[in-house]
């Protein structure tokens, strides 16, 4: 019985020939993402930016009116709400600050969560409730402090790690990579306005680790075949490396991702941001490996015989020594 390949022996696919096209096409993905970050900004869950927030759905309505329960909820007396979609168009999140004194009495805040919704039930008797969340201002505040710092620190250590077991070229490679997958999985968030909470910091920390698997596994093949063609070109080297590697990164990504496309389309609501941040950072993960991690090399003028110890001028007099005798 003949195992199935998906990727057959022979496979000599010429990823190398267009790195310039795809790396002015990722550099101006990268500027995009953070342009939008900038400009859209992040819907931050109650976990950053501190909060009271009510989730409900309209049963019998297909579209949520928000602009109508904006003015519903501001004429209540607690301020000004932050009303956006969640999930399906009649699927909201309602943001509140909390109440004056609700840090460190709940009881204010669920006095408030009560009247909000006893309101939208009187007037949208199909409205359900789906769930509250409360985080105080200071602790959404650390919370969002420490999330960006495990992600920096992620991605240094891996850099650092890289740069140990190879060489700094290769560091810098993978830290390109991971900027490149963090960039646009935020830029993702920043477009579609999908809730940024800790569980997409810690679907992003999962991204970063699949990255760089994938990378490493990339990097080891190519320093063998370095010390194996050292006439190679480096074009054709990177070539031949990615494409040994190719059948093990396809089996790889298929795996998960049948995994994540069941739990995307058939999973619970409240992962749905953190398997869409991990569904989507698989393809850029994938992507990354090889138009991202290999032909940074090239450019860091990364050669066969870049990591080849140099004879000093004393072990050069004693090669030619013992070649005389």
């Amino acid at each position: 019985m003949k195992l199935l390949k998906l990727v057959p022996d022979n496979t000599n696919i010429h990823f190398l020939r267009w790195r310039l096209p795809f790396y002015v096409i990722s550099v101006l993905l990268i500027i995009a993402s953070w342009t939008l970050v900038a400009t859209r900004g992040l819907n931050l869950g109650v976990d950053f930016v501190g909060g009271q927030m009510i989730r409900v759905t309209f049963v019998n309505t297909a579209q949520a009116p928000v602009a109508q329960l904006r003015g519903e909820i501001g004429r209540l007396g607690y301020g000004e709400p932050v009303v956006q979609q969640f999930g399906k168009p009649n699927e909201i999140s309602i943001r509140m600050q909390l109440p004056e004194g609700g840090d460190k009495d709940p009881a204010l805040a669920e006095a408030m969560s009560r009247k909000i919704v006893t309101s939208l039930k009187s007037t949208h008797p199909d409205v359900r409730l789906d769930g509250t969340d409360t985080v105080s201002g200071k602790v959404s505040g650390e919370l969002f402090k420490s999330g960006m710092q495990a992600l920096l620190a992620a991605m240094a250590a891996i850099s650092f790690y890289i740069w140990l077991r190879f060489e700094w070229q290769f560091g810098v490679g993978a830290l390109f990579s991971l900027v490149h997958d963090v960039s646009l999985t935020m830029g993702l968030f920043a477009l579609t306005q999908m809730e940024f909470d800790l569980n997409i910091v810690a679907a992003i920390l999962t991204l970063i680790g699949y990255s760089l698997n994938d990378t490493i596994v990339v990097y080891d093949r190519i320093r063998e075949n370095m010390k194996k063609f050292r006439r190679m070109p480096m074009p054709e080297l990177l070539d031949l490396s990615v494409n040994e590697t190719l059948s093990r990164t396809i089996v790889t990504s298929l795996s998960v991702l049948i995994t994540l496309l069941a739990l995307l389309l058939l999973g619970p609501k409240v992962i749905f941001g953190f398997t869409a941040a991990i569904t989507f950072g698989i393809f850029v993960g994938t992507y990354s490996s090889i138009y991202m991690a290999a032909p940074i090399l090239i450019w860091l003028r990364v050669s066969a015989n870049s990591f080849v110890p140099t004879e000093t001028a004393l072990e050069k007099q004693e090669r030619l020594t013992r070649e005389r005798t």
